[in-house]
């Protein structure tokens, strides 16, 4: 590969579609994002709000306090947050500016006004369509398939957008296809790619999240998984790695006001492909240029194995994260394509049934776990252990099991899926 090849090219769009800054869990900051545009094409606040949602936006949302709001959770929270105080122009950091008086707003509208939620109907999977009326207006907005893809605008009767059918099924349409990457394409890019071409994006992730896995282990947040690891397990590198990746969910999951940078359209997967990176980075006093290639192989490997699972999913994507992490930490310490593959099917055979039940506290629990099988997977293949293919989903070769897990993701979870969302709703 070389920097004039055309995947080369594709390779560096995809990184800025993927690394961009959000504040709080996506999903409801999604529903702000598009609460906020709504209200700004509505001209003025809502009289009632309908917010009709896939049921993975709602299982990624019951259970996570959203910015910026004084600790409020739920869908009622995120489209009155973006409603009151959000600003449409700043995207996935749509409520990263709140006042107090703001905040207090937000808590007022909420007791005043009338916002409705029901499931949405169909069977898209991201799926998040806002109704705002006031009087005899009314405006209508859809995003489907990821968090910022608006795909439908009305307004008083006249369509002002229509982006045509959503793409449950296939690579949404606005996006660079992802069908060209690869473990060896991703290796080979990030070891002769110029490095100035990511710098910006990928300090700016290795700055965020940092900032964000150090507040976590500062502070009082969630089930403070990574302080319980510091205390119970020491200080080595192995345990830092997984301890700074989870307090940083925690405090994420729990309303801390820092930004991430995402990855798979996920502040937790953004977090784990480069928290335990650095960590590694830090111990083997790697230049501050390897660990730029670094954490965008991690960042590569993770948004090619969650490519075929989807945005959301049965499948806890923190585990993509984690075992592209680990190959990342095998590359820091010399290893090449033989060792990257390995540790990705001894890591992906060891974690893979790890469901996604929403965002909550337990993610930062579930991404140490997923750090550890990491490690682990390259361990077993530094003294010459692996999984072979016939062992259970493990097909030889790391592109077969890479096509399996996705397969098992995407289709095989499905009512995994729906029964979740029904434990969770209470159905």
């Amino acid at each position: 590969m070389q920097p004039t090849d055309i995947r080369y090219q594709n390779y560096i769009q995809i990184l800025k579609e993927e690394l961009v800054p959000a504040m709080g869990c996506t999903e409801p900051i999604a529903i702000a994002y598009g609460a906020a545009k709504a209200r700004e094409i509505l001209g003025c606040l809502p009289e009632t709000v309908l917010v009709e949602a896939s049921g993975n936006i709602i299982k990624n949302v019951k259970s996570v306090v959203v910015p910026n709001t004084d600790g409020l959770k739920g869908i009622e929270a995120a489209a009155a947050a973006g409603i009151v105080a959000g600003h449409a122009d700043q995207i996935l950091e749509v409520i990263a500016s709140v006042s107090d008086a703001e905040k207090q707003a937000i808590r007022t509208y909420l007791d005043e006004h009338e916002i409705t939620v029901r499931p949405a109907e169909g069977d898209v999977i991201f799926d998040i369509i806002l109704t705002l009326r006031s009087g005899d207006s009314y405006v209508k907005l859809r995003i489907a398939d990821y968090h910022t893809n608006i795909v439908h605008v009305e307004k008083d009767g006249v369509l002002l957008l229509e982006a045509g059918h959503t793409a449950e099924n296939v690579q949404a349409s606005t996006l660079t296809d992802r069908s060209s990457l690869s473990v060896e394409g991703i290796l080979d890019f990030v070891e002769i790619m110029r490095i100035d071409d990511v710098r910006e994006m990928v300090e700016r992730q290795i700055e965020y999240n940092s900032a964000i896995a150090q507040a976590g282990i500062d502070g009082n947040w969630g089930a403070n998984i990574g302080s319980v690891l510091l205390h119970h397990y020491g200080n080595d590198v192995k345990i830092r790695a997984r301890a700074m990746a989870a307090a940083g969910s925690d405090a994420r999951m729990s309303g801390c006001e820092l930004p991430v940078i995402i990855v798979s359209g996920s502040g937790n997967q953004g977090i784990t492909a480069s928290v335990p990176v650095i960590e590694y980075a830090k111990e083997l006093q790697v230049s501050h240029d390897k660990l730029i290639q670094a954490v965008t192989l991690s960042d590569l490997l993770t948004i090619h194995l969650k490519t075929g699972i989807g945005r959301l999913s049965a499948y806890c994507g923190a585990v993509s994260a984690g075992c592209a992490a680990g190959s990342a930490i095998a590359w820091l310490q010399g290893g090449g394509y033989e060792d990257i593959a390995h540790t990705l099917v001894n890591s992906l055979a060891t974690v893979s049934g790890v469901i996604c039940d929403g965002a909550k506290p337990s993610c930062a629990a579930k991404i140490a776990a997923a750090v550890d099988a990491g490690i682990l997977g390259h361990q077993m293949y530094c003294d010459g252990q692996q999984f072979y293919g016939g062992d259970g989903i493990v097909t030889k070769g790391v592109e077969n099991t890479i096509r399996n897990i996705g397969r098992l993701g995407h289709d095989g979870m499905r009512e995994t899926d729906k029964e979740i969302i029904r434990i969770m709703t209470g159905l």
